[in-house]
């Protein structure tokens, strides 16, 4: 992973970013207070190097496999098993793919490793590591060649997706748990609060959760590094986000990241490559307190706090038009105002070139 980890710069830049302030602090000198939308501008005009920050062809990616650690009782609250949220996934019967539909963002289901195959569909990439992970509280969940294996092939999904927007997100029966996992031990964090889902959630059921995490982190406390980390307690699903994140923010796009499993990917690839970090932004689709505690790693919050419970992806896709319209601040001149260049003065004089007008 040092190719990635050279090619991901940072997106600090001092001389764009009070740039960037001072033409937001015109529009609310003429509109008013523009309030949280902009330091969201503010990001996606340093993330894309740019005054004047533009999207196309937006992508959504749901990453699905199943986890041996499900058989010990962890997802008993699941609706449905993972190959049927998928099917209903892709035949448009959730709200994620109604909304992706409207938003026009394209949806892509990747089966990374499912315990049940899937019929073909245009909208489902077949990158099956296994069917399904083994039980991390027995043994590593997977094997480190199957963690690079997964890995590359998200790499390979991002370098091949069209577009500069990327919206990740899990699916899986076990998922959140196998995330928790991830994130408790590379960041010390005490499980139970990643587990813990809410204050209706029955004292019985959490520590149930609680015990079996802590034996499976018990059965590889010696690990240290982030990818053996990820074997033994990830899935096929969290190590190819993984991969794909690299690979988007090697390519200066903003990545939308949902949910807990899209979390705990985040955490590792920031483990390998730090500046990851610079191109998110976050949302959430379920009111577990346990995502709280996971954005709080980030220091971050949702962009939309809509009370969602429902399938990861889904409030990405709702905060989609918020994003649209904070680079719309910046990109859409109102009439009569001189267009401007692209970048800052000096940064195009030092380029060896006039400032660019768009």
């Amino acid at each position: 992973m040092a190719e990635s980890r050279s090619l991901i710069a940072p997106t600090s830049n001092p001389l764009l970013e009070r740039s960037l302030i001072e033409k937001l602090s015109r529009r609310s000198d003429a509109a008013g207070s523009l309030g949280e939308l902009v330091p969201l501008a503010v990001r996606l005009g340093l993330l894309q190097g740019t005054l004047k920050p533009r999207f196309r062809d937006p992508q959504m990616v749901v990453f699905a496999a199943d986890h041996g650690i499900a058989v010990d009782g962890i997802d008993t609250g699941a609706r449905q098993p993972t190959s049927e949220q998928a099917q209903h996934l892709l035949s448009g019967r959730l709200p994620a793919s109604v909304f992706a539909r409207v938003q026009q963002i394209t949806l892509t289901l990747v089966d990374c490793g499912m315990a049940e195959d899937l019929p073909a569909h245009d909208r489902l990439l077949m990158r099956k590591i296994a069917h399904g992970t083994r039980n991390a509280r027995l043994s590593a969940a997977m094997s480190l060649d199957q963690a690079h294996a997964a890995m590359r092939a998200g790499m390979e999904i991002g370098d091949t997706l069209r577009g500069n927007m990327l919206i990740c997100s899990g699916l899986g029966v076990g998922a959140n748990f196998s995330a928790a996992l991830v994130l408790s031990r590379l960041t010390d964090s005490p499980v139970q609060e990643l587990l813990f889902a809410g204050p209706s959630m029955e004292p019985d059921r959490l520590a149930h959760l609680t015990a079996v995490a802590q034996s499976a982190l018990g059965r590889h406390r010696e690990l240290t590094e982030p990818v053996e980390i990820l074997a033994a307690f990830g899935g096929f699903e969290i190590a190819m986000m993984v991969g794909a994140m690299l690979v988007a923010a090697s390519k200066r796009h903003l990545l939308m990241i949902d949910g807990m499993a899209a979390c705990a990917a985040l955490m590792v690839a920031a483990r390998i490559a730090s500046p990851v970090t610079d191109y998110c932004v976050f949302c959430r689709s379920q009111a577990h307190r346990g995502l709280d505690r996971a954005l709080h790693l980030f220091r971050a919050s949702a962009l939309l706090e809509l009370g969602l419970d429902t399938t990861d992806g889904t409030g990405a896709t709702l905060a989609w038009p918020l994003v649209r319209g904070a680079a719309a601040l910046l990109t859409e001149v109102a009439d009569g105002e001189d267009p401007g260049p692209s970048q800052p003065t000096p940064m195009a004089e030092a380029a060896g070139r006039p400032p660019q007008r768009m």
